[in-house]
């Protein structure tokens, strides 16, 4: 799988979204913020990452609807 700058990636073993700013080779040079606020930066091999799947203004809306559909389910 090939992933390029600017790519929002994540562990396939799961973890916490990164930010791609290069790519050398066969491996992913990648930023994110911890949870104290501190920025780290490591290079990783490009074969334990996957982009990261980003919510769609539709899929958010779709996610509401079935919420939505469940309660008036529940209630009749």
């Amino acid at each position: 799988m090939a992933v390029a700058a600017g790519d929002v990636v994540i562990l396939k073993s799961g973890g916490q979204a990164m930010t791609v700013i290069g790519v050398d080779k066969d491996q992913a040079e990648c930023i994110w913020m911890g949870e104290e606020g501190d920025l780290f930066r490591e290079s990783i091999p490009a074969v334990a990452l996957e982009v990261a799947r980003e919510l769609e203004a539709g899929d958010e809306e779709a996610e509401d609807d079935g919420a939505a559909a469940e309660d008036e389910l529940s209630v009749a």
